[in-house]
């Protein structure tokens, strides 16, 4: 999926260059993306946690927790994390961090409050399983891509309005043409396929996060009975932002799970949390 996407980021770049008859359009989008994104990629950690209101917390303020973080770190041949708690009675936890050694964990009150103890190992190992794949670091990647495509079409719709565009009657033949009708068409859809895209492998990501949770404990129960009582919460977070929603283990602009349409489901940073226990109640570990 990403190497297609990279396919057609390439191919979008191409046309711009084809048809201003010259890169720089598409170079100076790839430098900004890259500036923006390593930002982000560097601090962007920090910011969420600051805007979650999240708390680092050592071993003495709450050692059940810290030890169902050291235990499965442990386990997963994982370094630990710093450990955060947000004061949140919505049920609900993220991890963040660019690699392991630089990796934290933060789980809200309501969380610690209304699951059983093997439920809080599910949703940790869940976590810990983000890290030790390096989602963080994927995600940042696919983030530079969605970024490219997106200020390239910008510019491109912009200078077309303004009226700054390549004059195409002095194209040689038809095909020229073809690739120009096909080149617009493209450069339309660009920031909609970016953004599927994007969140096609959110979502993805978020089922090999539970299979290697419950490869981790063992217990593939404990982080389906989790999700079901993370799901069954209305209220939304008190501090949170769409930008970070793919972050958390659930959805945490509240709501009740219900059942989405397909068309829905693509919009989604997350699966379906009926699918996905439908999948944990089913494995065999």
């Amino acid at each position: 999926m990403v190497l297609g996407f990279v396919v057609f980021v390439v191919a979008v770049g191409w046309f711009v260059s084809y048809y201003y008859n010259s890169p720089i359009i598409f170079l100076v989008a790839i430098c900004i993306a890259i500036t923006q994104s390593l930002i982000g990629y560097y601090s962007g950690d920090k910011i969420v946690l600051a805007t979650s209101g999240a708390k680092e917390i050592v071993k003495k303020d709450n050692p059940t927790l810290w030890n169902i973080v050291e235990n499965l770190t442990i386990t997963a041949g994982l370094p630990l994390p710093k450990v955060y708690i947000i004061s949140d009675s919505a049920p609900n936890a993220f991890a963040t961090g660019r690699d392991p050694k630089h990796a934290s964990v933060a789980v809200t009150t309501g969380l610690l409050e209304r699951l059983e103890k093997s439920e809080i190992e599910g949703v940790i190992a869940h976590e810990l399983s983000h890290v030790g794949n390096y989602d963080i670091r994927l995600m940042t990647m696919v983030a530079i891509l969605v970024s490219v495509i997106a200020l390239v079409s910008d510019i491109f719709i912009r200078a077309q309005w303004w009226g700054l565009g390549r004059d195409r009657n002095n194209n040689n033949g038809g095909g020229g043409g073809l690739i120009a009708v096909l080149g617009l068409i493209a450069i339309i859809l660009a920031p909609f396929v970016g953004m599927l895209v994007q969140l096609a492998i959110s979502r993805k990501r978020e089922y090999l996060a539970d299979a290697d949770g419950a490869l981790l404990t063992r217990y593939p129960d404990g982080l389906a009975n989790a999700l079901e009582k993370i799901s069954g919460y209305a209220a939304p977070m008190k501090h949170m932002s769409s930008a970070t929603a793919h972050l958390y283990i659930s959805n945490p602009l509240g709501g009740k799970a219900k059942k989405q349409s397909s068309l829905a489901n693509l919009f989604s940073t997350h699966p379906p949390i009926a699918e996905r226990v439908k999948i944990l109640r089913g494995m065999n570990v």
